[in-house]
């Protein structure tokens, strides 16, 4: 509960509300515009974020994304187009509803669905974090090569063919980059 107490004090200061109003407003507007989104607007809003403190620079780009992410759901409700990639599911069912004459109501699940899904991400982030930082402080060098394995053998596993060709193809240019890399460089 002293992590929640700690996360929510300094949020209520004139300053950080002002951040997060403008930040909501940002990314709902690149949100709803279909091929900008959340990640976009914290492309281009980082060079600003650079004047900020680091609590006011967090704070902006997290409404940023929040708020993108969200206005995704606008489009892909009322015109079958989903502003983001996180709203194309949305498009399945919030626009039937829209040609239904039932718009507000989808509309409203979208933004009810996205307040609850957001903050109980925040409440669990809030609660878990420390934990999560403590494991990460205890990786070592066979956690590291384990995870690349399994990461490399989800990558083989993703399409038609055989897993090895799957890999050669999907990994291929990068292992050939890194080795002529690692060449230029050490040898």
């Amino acid at each position: 509960m002293e992590n929640l107490y700690l996360m929510m004090a300094p949020l209520f200061s004139a300053k950080l509300l002002i951040v997060l109003f403008f930040g909501t407003l940002f990314g709902l507007i690149l949100g709803v515009l279909p091929g900008l989104g959340p990640t976009t607007g914290g492309a281009l809003i980082l060079p600003f974020t650079m004047t900020l403190d680091p609590l006011s620079a967090i704070v902006l780009l997290t409404s940023i994304y929040c708020a993108g992410t969200y206005g995704g759901a606008i489009t892909a409700i009322l015109i079958n187009t989903p502003g983001t990639p996180a709203a194309a599911a949305t498009c399945l069912d919030g626009y039937p509803l829209a040609q239904k004459g039932e718009a507000g109501r989808a509309l409203g699940m979208a933004t009810v669905s996205s307040a609850i899904g957001g903050i109980f991400s925040v409440v669990v982030l809030v609660f878990f974090a420390p934990l999560l930082a403590q494991l990460a402080y205890e990786f070592g060098q066979p956690e590291y090569f384990a995870l690349a394995i399994f990461g490399l053998t989800m990558l083989a596993s993703i399409g038609d063919g055989s897993p090895i060709k799957e890999l050669v193809k999907k990994k291929g240019k990068p292992l050939l980059f890194a080795l002529f890399l690692f060449c230029t460089l050490f040898i």
